[in-house]
């Protein structure tokens, strides 16, 4: 870290993981209100803020020093996220499919569906952050240590 004009500059990347740990926050602040809107079971809300309670420290950790471990356990649970959100959308999707001479024609319901894959959008997208953030931090220490 340098200092200018009083200011304390860090040497790597500051953006990127300012976004990283922005969408991580925002993924807990959806957690808590998904919990809080009573939606779901009393159980699923209580573990949906036990998540929000292990994100929040990764965030910090990231938005203040990129530390690696929280960036992989970031990108590891949203990884985790992307496959849960995804066997619920495929699980609920199939409600109106019918083989052998069962009516074909039932509507399903696909009013969750849009919700579950904006949760997976977002989940793919803190994935992608954390990792090639990794990755930059990763590219940049393997290019101090040849100079």
């Amino acid at each position: 870290m340098t200092t200018t004009a009083g200011r304390v500059r860090s040497a790597g990347p500051v953006l990127h993981p300012r976004i990283c740990a922005a969408l991580t926050a925002v993924s807990c602040l959806v957690h808590l209100w998904l919990a809080a809107s009573g939606h779901h079971d009393a159980w699923l809300g209580a573990l949906m803020i036990a998540l929000a309670a292990v994100c929040v420290p990764c965030t910090v950790h990231i938005w203040r020093h990129s530390r690696r471990g929280a960036l992989h356990q970031v990108t590891i649970s949203a990884l985790v996220m992307v496959f849960l959100h995804t066997v619920l959308l495929l699980g609920s999707g199939g409600a109106g499919h019918a083989h052998g001479g069962g009516p074909a024609s039932k509507v399903v319901d696909t009013s969750g569906a849009a919700e579950l894959l904006l949760v997976i959008g977002l989940e793919l997208t803190t994935a992608l952050l954390a990792a090639t953030l990794v990755a930059r931090l990763r590219t940049r220490v393997l290019t101090e240590g040849e100079c």
